[in-house]
């Protein structure tokens, strides 16, 4: 096995690992973790390691151990992207980025637990942030999904002159980012403002007095089914106009996911989000995230030039 094969592994390795980050980072927030170590970054409590901690403080500072751990792996991941890579090359741009929203991830983080926006706290502050979070998140996913894609070596998307399918996939892909703060929100209302039934859960969301959290409540699954409307529709325009094997696989996958998320959505409702459903729900959507990605990518490369009419005839013959 020569070295850039396993630096494609240990790509795609360190994209899971960040998943399994961001899993434990929602059962922070879930199990009101979130102040487990008071408002102090990078220490917890003051101190390098907790000494007695409580059930919180050691899902916090389990948090932050595994967060400082992807960012020691990340920068492996940049000094041997560039190590092993030419000038140029999609995996050191792909390793560079990733590195790069790594910090702002955990400045964000800091920026949770410094200000107090964690635990109970209902601001309007904490939705931006946490969204703010959430955007950076997709964005760091997307970076190591390319780095290890490019590993392999494919081509870097391209961006420029791809006409209506580029800006299409922009466009579900800023759907989809949308989709999964309108989540974020419903979920934090969720988890502060739980309901014992549909209907309580709807007197709560339209009272009088209802807090803003549970007035956006009801929007996330209006948006997730015309986003999922959307991203479906445009995932078969740009298949048929590129139906390379790749982008006809990934097109499959990303609408099957989208349909058991959904599904998966729906249920979450019915049993009014315990926090295994948010987890599992956010998980979905994060693997979801990260197939339109590996879509985009497949479709926009730079081998991967629209088909034309002929051609497409040609290859269905």
């Amino acid at each position: 096995m020569n070295k850039r094969n396993r630096f494609e592994q240990f790509a795609w390795g360190l994209l899971v690992y960040n998943l399994a980050v961001v899993y434990w980072g929602v059962y922070v927030r879930a199990s009101f973790s979130g102040d487990g170590c008071g408002a102090h970054w990078p220490l917890c409590g003051g101190v390098a390691i907790p000494i007695n901690p409580h059930a919180k403080t050691v899902v916090e500072f389990l948090h932050r151990v595994s967060s400082g751990m992807a960012l020691v792996l990340i920068l492996v991941l940049g000094v041997w992207a560039f190590a092993k890579f030419p000038a140029g090359h999609g995996a050191r741009f792909g390793a560079a980025m990733s590195i790069a929203f790594t910090f702002s991830e955990a400045i964000i983080g800091a920026a949770l637990v410094l200000f107090k926006l964690v635990a109970h706290n209902p601001s309007i502050y904490r939705a931006v942030v946490v969204s703010t979070h959430l955007t950076n998140t997709f964005i760091l996913l997307a970076f190591l999904t390319i780095t290890a894609w490019c590993a392999s070596n494919r081509k870097l998307p391209r961006l420029r002159r791809q006409g209506f399918d580029g800006v299409a996939l922009a466009i579900a892909a800023a759907a989809v980012t949308i989709l999964g703060i309108t989540g974020t929100f419903a979920a934090l209302g969720d988890t502060l403002y739980p309901s014992s039934s549909i209907i309580a859960g709807m007197k709560q969301d339209f009272a009088p007095t209802a807090n803003y959290l549970l007035r956006l409540r009801p929007v996330h699954p209006f948006v997730a089914i015309l986003v999922a409307v959307y991203v479906g529709a445009i995932a078969s325009i740009v298949a048929k106009r590129r139906p390379r094997p790749d982008v006809l696989l990934y097109r499959r996958s990303m609408m099957c996911i989208f349909g058991f998320q959904l599904l998966f959505g729906f249920v979450n409702l019915m049993m009014h989000a315990p926090v295994w459903m948010q987890l599992e729900h956010l998980l979905i959507a994060d693997i979801l995230w990260i197939n339109l990605i590996l879509f985009a990518t497949a479709a926009l490369s730079v081998d991967g030039i629209a088909a034309t009419s002929d051609e497409v005839i040609q290859q269905q013959a």
